[in-house]
């Protein structure tokens, strides 16, 4: 059966089109974050809002840097309507575009990597961001598929963490883990299955941090790739952990001397 020709006869190009639309801008809410986009020079932001009490503890330790869009005056119900009733926008909130993910190459003198497989829940990915900055982790690494997006919830999680740790994006993990190895880094993949119990110790070396998303775990591709395999060890009745508290104990373990 022949097939019916498109209107005009052009071709279908649907994927070409898709990347060359702008990148989608969205809203960054709450002081932190807020703060934190607003002093990131490689942010490209587009609306700044906010009430006079919300202007006033944004710039209690610091003026607003230069760069920062005209102020536009709002009210705590303008912004709910705006971000919805669920948003803790904490009276600010603005407008920007996604920031450009880092390539791997950027991070040859980083020591300490936080690799995250397969986890989708932006409220994780952002904590797990906030965790990763208190601890001086280098960057966070994802997959370009099967990970969240740029959003103000989880730029909210990160508590401005997001403007502070690169974000490393990579087509294959498992080609991003062996290029790591080969600059000298140790991966140290979490699995609740592990034979070894996480120890202290590790700052010492470079070290990447490999997680999974709750449920799934590690893929049998990254568990072969790690250098060391570990668990947690709990001795309570409950044997795992939300994926960024564990990320968060992790991380304390191995930047231990």
């Amino acid at each position: 059966m022949n097939k019916r020709p498109r209107p005009g006869g052009k071709p279908n190009h649907r994927s070409n089109r898709h990347k060359s639309q702008p990148p989608e801008r969205h809203f960054i809410y709450g002081l932190h974050a807020v703060r934190a986009a607003l002093d990131n020079p490689r942010r490209q932001k587009r609306k700044f809002m906010a009430t006079p009490n919300a202007l006033r503890r944004l710039t209690e330790d610091a003026p607003l840097p230069a760069g920062t869009p005209e102020l536009e005056d709002t009210t705590p119900r303008q912004l709910d309507k705006l971000l919805g009733a669920d948003a803790v926008h904490q009276g600010v909130a603005l407008e920007v575009e996604p920031l450009d993910r880092e390539p791997l190459s950027s991070f040859r003198d980083g020591r300490l990597i936080v690799i995250l497989d397969q986890v989708t829940d932006p409220h994780n990915v952002g904590a797990i961001l906030r965790t990763a900055c208190a601890f001086g982790a280098d960057a966070l690494l994802t997959t370009a598929r099967h990970a969240p997006r740029e959003t103000g919830v989880m730029a909210k999680s990160a508590s401005g963490a997001l403007d502070i740790v690169p974000f490393i994006e990579v087509r294959n993990l498992g080609d991003a883990m062996e290029e790591l190895q080969a600059l000298g880094f140790r991966c140290i993949g979490f699995d609740s299955e592990a034979a070894e119990e996480l120890a202290a110790g590790g700052a010492s070396e470079r070290t990447a941090i490999v997680l999974g998303a709750e449920g799934k775990g590690l893929r049998q591709k990254t568990r072969s790739l790690c250098d060391r395999l570990v668990r947690l060890d709990m001795p309570g009745p409950i044997k795992s952990l939300n994926v960024s508290n564990a990320a968060a104990i992790a991380l304390f373990a191995v930047t231990r001397g």
